[in-house]
């Protein structure tokens, strides 16, 4: 099996019997797989197995509550947080087992998170600008001294120490397709949308017409989104129309609530 990473990797799944394999696989180094399955229906857990019995199961309720759950499972003093359709590259592989050797030197006492460069993918088609690249993410940091906010969409995260950068991709196939990208949007601005009802937020229209164009041109102009041709266009133009979406379910919750 080779030499062993003293790293815990936690892995949240649902449903995800056709990615799952190789995002396990491209971890299988670390001495510590940690599986936080939510109910899944089709052959999830079975696969699992064949790579760790540290297998759980949890109806994801709240994502920020979720996340910190899982990671109270981690054995190890650090964990590297993962979701099933992400790859860990050879380059951050080895970046996370020079970050340990030097926490064991005490020569980073003072780091408690790294962020790691996300590789987005729709299909096949690596999104290289847009701000989709390199989209640094908070994922490889100390057990219990990181932990999310406890929301239901974006949490925020909160940790007391440094945060460093790595220069290894982690590679991720954000979705097979734009009908996935729709569908994944649909659902997290209604999330957006129950977040500002349910805390009272206020979103008057001329804010919501201003972030949507702001996100747009932030991405197409401001992040260079154009030199991915049509796709950076259509990137751009769902990040804006995400923002609106968000609005308009907002908007009809509250008129729903004074019905």
């Amino acid at each position: 099996m080779g030499h062993k990473i003293p790293v815990s990797v936690v892995v949240i799944v649902k449903n995800e019997e056709k990615r799952l394999a190789a995002c396990l696989d491209s971890v299988s180094w670390a001495d510590d797989i940690v599986i936080v399955d939510d109910m899944s229906a089709d052959k999830t857990v079975e696969i699992g197995r064949r790579y760790t019995g540290r297998i759980f199961e949890r109806k994801m309720d709240i994502e920020g509550v979720h996340r910190n759950y899982a990671y109270s499972l981690a054995k190890n003093g650090w964990v590297l947080s993962l979701d099933a359709d992400e790859i860990v590259s050879p380059e951050l592989k080895e970046e996370i087992a020079r970050v340990l050797k030097e926490d064991a030197e005490n020569k980073l006492s003072e780091y408690v998170v790294f962020a790691v460069p996300m590789r987005n993918y729709i299909g096949d088609y690596w999104v290289k600008w847009g701000g989709w690249y390199p989209a640094h993410k908070d994922r490889f940091f100390r057990k219990g001294r990181f932990k999310y906010e406890e929301v239901a969409v974006h949490p925020r995260v909160f940790y007391d120490g440094k945060c460093g950068r790595l220069n290894g991709d982690l590679i991720h196939y954000s979705y097979a397709d734009f009908a996935e990208l729709i569908d994944s949007m649909n659902g997290q601005t209604s999330k957006e949308a129950e977040k500002w009802f349910s805390t009272g937020k206020k979103m008057p229209l001329h804010i919501a017409l201003w972030r949507t164009f702001d996100r747009f041109l932030r991405g197409y102009v401001g992040n260079k989104g154009y030199r991915d041709g049509v796709i950076g266009l259509m990137v751009a133009v769902n990040g804006g129309f995400y923002q609106f979406l968000s609005y308009a379910k907002y908007r009809e919750l509250n008129a729903k609530s004074k019905a």
